[in-house]
């Protein structure tokens, strides 16, 4: 047996070097969950029966400083006991809910009640200011900030022009429709947004999921123009449910969509998009518009047997290495941050230069020809909300909404982490909707925060919003003066742009890592992967969303159960196969069960479980297989993790406690949550176990011996 002498040292040792614990296809495959009984050194034994607590209740009331101090020196166990069992009514569930619609409503409400005192001009202000936080930093703003505002937003531009350009094609609209998505949406973003590093605009996995589901209702091919109406359209139901989940606080949502899930999901999106660039870079002109690998991988080889020009493959190629060597260059020497960022437009000025002196469109070369000139026109008119599509495209907006607002808001975190500052969630949400339903009105399609800029954007020395304007008036200029010099820019140099972005998009070392920490999020994580790859955008957003969830009800339904022992040296009832130097009470099996709800999912499967072990020890005990010299007369059953009841597990409770008294064994209950001891009150369970309730596991232990075996844990 241990010393207990044990210091802080061995005890924080046994805590990190603990068993490592079985996995969850072992605890899956496990029903019974037996544990061999462990050998363990014998306590003194004592008296079996309790010590039951008075029948006298103590008044709740609300006591004062003084009181606590007395009740602090003079508690005893049997008074800690009548505390639980006599505790105030916890609140029903009308109350919970209308507290939750309080809490949602209480910023609002304490933002109201601070500006009625307050003059109307001052209650504007403060209103506006809420509303657009560029009213509050804008006051410090300076002019050193601007300046690495403006290196900032140049950088960005010249990664943006070529990107908007290649995702606009690749989300089947014509090339202006990515210019204008990079000019709008940022502006709008910069005075209402709180992030000071993301940089807005059109992104892949977006650009690639709105045809993957819009296709599907209208083929861009046959009519564009209703197709353009109906990406325009889902642009503005997204932006209406982005504003909603930040108005009515339901961030939660976003939630659905789990790392691992998202992880796998980006995965499996750069590869798609990366084979639906094969159409510039080989210069096919029949492509399908299924987006599984095994209809674009058909369309690749069907294409072969055709004659076709090598000239889009080997300059698509050439510049695509171009572009990943200035990048290397980029990462190995920090003070060349701005080489990879401009190189996808020096391979646009560059390969549009090559194209026109040497005539490359009259040998096969395949160029963008006409892009349309001008500020943004108003697309209002285009809206179809009235359609036979309107209800189809509702869902496109919220799929799409949820996805780009996961990657926003993980990209917008993990840079405010780096700076040290806070970014509001909901006010982000606000943000992307306002932008987007904006947006929709003005030739836009779906805006988000993009990984790839915003690391460069970061790079550059950006201090606030203000390169995204930056950044959206360099694209204005470029849309009113600079398009016609696009005409020969071949769609070869777009697609090796937007492959050069995928490498960042798959993580194998965080792939690793989920498989290494939780093997049931790596199956979710593949799920979405796989889906994705072989089906569509969408089935592998479902796959995903699938697998978190039936590890949620798995879990719920096979909750871990385990049994506790006391820690040498301490007053703490630590799982057993955790901290195998635990020692088991003699005659006394513990039991903590591994889940906040106890009902009708999961109470059997605990009941059995419980019995198992009590018949597994019985006969251990029978043959002598253990060193307890006295059999199991009370089990314990540790309630710290339980926060609700239902019926369905009072009722196996009560099926547990006749099961127990058949045997001659006796149940007690330590550590009751509120609302789960009211509902034993109610249930008059607590009765039937004989009023054996105690606050703590080691209360519990010291009135079963009756001696000072162990005291409040």
């Amino acid at each position: 047996m241990a010393s207990s002498a044990t210091n802080h040292g061995e005890k924080a040792t046994w805590v990190l070097h603990a068993p490592r614990p079985p996995g969850p296809w072992r605890e899956f495959m496990e029903f019974s969950g037996d544990q061999e009984t462990r050998p363990m050194d014998i306590l003194p034994s004592s008296p079996k029966h309790f010590k039951q607590p008075s029948t006298a209740s103590l008044a709740v009331e609300t006591p004062t400083a003084e009181e606590k101090l007395d009740l602090e020196k003079n508690s005893n166990p049997v008074q800690r006991s009548e505390w639980v069992l006599n505790g105030p009514e916890p609140p029903g569930l009308w109350h919970e809910l209308m507290d939750s619609v309080r809490e949602t409503a209480s910023c609002c409400g304490n933002k109201y009640s601070s500006l009625k005192n307050q003059p109307a001009l001052k209650s504007v202000v403060s209103i506006q200011r809420e509303i657009f936080p560029i009213l509050v930093w804008g006051r410090s703003y300076n002019i050193s900030k601007f300046k690495h505002d403006l290196l900032a937003g140049l950088t960005i531009a010249s990664l943006c022009i070529p990107q908007s350009i290649g995702y606009a094609t690749l989300a089947k609209l014509d090339p202006q429709y990515g210019l204008y998505t990079s000019v709008v949406p940022p502006l709008i973003y910069a005075v209402m947004g709180t992030s000071r590093e993301i940089a807005i605009g059109p992104v892949a996995v977006v650009s690639l999921l709105l045809p993957s589901m819009i296709q599907k209702l209208q083929d861009p091919g046959a009519d564009p123009i209703a197709y353009t109406k109906l990406v325009l359209t889902a642009t503005f139901f997204t932006g209406i449910f982005q504003a909603s989940f930040g108005l009515f606080r339901l961030g939660f949502l976003v939630d659905f969509l789990s790392h691992a899930a998202i992880v796998g999901f980006v995965a499996g999106a750069a590869i798609i998009i990366g084979l639906q660039q094969l159409k510039g870079l080989l210069g096919i002109t029949h492509f399908p518009t299924n987006t599984d690998v095994i209809s674009v991988m058909e369309a690749v080889w069907t294409s072969f047997r055709h004659p076709w020009s090598p000239h889009n493959f080997i300059l698509g190629c050439s510049f695509l290495c171009f572009i990943l060597i200035s990048r290397y260059l980029g990462k190995k020497n920090k003070k060349l941050f701005w080489l990879p960022a401009v190189a996808p437009l020096l391979s646009v000025i560059l390969s549009t230069l090559i194209v026109y002196l040497t005539r490359g469109d009259k040998h096969g070369i395949k160029i963008i020809k006409h892009i349309k000139d001008g500020l943004n026109p108003s697309s209002v008119n285009l809206l179809e909300l009235n359609g036979p599509y309107v209800g189809d495209v509702a869902k496109v907006g919220l799929i799409v909404a949820l996805v780009a607002l996961t990657e926003a808001i993980a990209v917008g975190r993990s840079f405010s982490s780096i700076k040290g500052y806070h970014m509001d969630g909901n006010k982000e949400m606000m943000a992307m909707g306002f932008m987007n339903i904006v947006g929709s009105f003005t030739s836009c399609y779906v805006a988000t925060g993009s990984f790839s800029r915003t690391a460069v954007n970061y790079s550059a020395g950006c201090e606030t919003p203000v390169s995204n304007i930056v950044m959206a008036i360099t694209v204005i200029i470029s849309l009113q003066f600079l398009t016609k010099l696009l005409y020969y820019t071949p769609t070869a140099i777009l697609a090796s742009i937007i492959l050069s972005a995928l490498p960042g998009l798959v993580d194998l070392d965080k792939m690793y890592k989920i498989w290494k920490v939780d093997k049931l999020d790596f199956l979710a994580c593949i799920g979405a992967f796989f889906g994705v790859l072989f089906a569509s955008v969408e089935i592998g957003l479902l796959v995903a969303v699938t697998i978190s969830f039936t590890k949620i009800i798995l879990i719920s339904i096979r909750p871990g159960t385990e049994t506790l022992g006391k820690l040498p040296g301490s007053e703490m009832f630590c799982d057993t196969a955790q901290y195998p130097m635990a020692v088991k009470i003699p005659g006394v099996m513990i039991i903590r069960v591994k889940s906040a709800l106890f009902c009708f999912a999961n109470a059997n499967f605990v009941k059995e479980r419980i019995v198992r072990w009590i018949t597994a020890q019985k006969a251990a005990d029978t043959k002598g297989q253990t060193k307890d010299k006295e059999a199991i007369h009370l089990v314990i059953l540790d309630m710290s993790n339980l926060i609700n009841i239902d019926t369905s597990g009072i009722a196996t409770l009560e099926e547990l406690q006749k099961n127990l008294i058949s045997e001659g064994i006796e149940l007690a209950v330590a550590n009751p949550r509120w609302q789960v001891i009211h509902k034993l009150k109610l249930s008059n369970f607590v009765g039937k176990i004989g009023g054996r309730v105690f606050m703590t596991v080691g209360e519990a232990v010291d009135a079963s011996f009756g001696g000072k075996i162990a005291t409040a844990c």
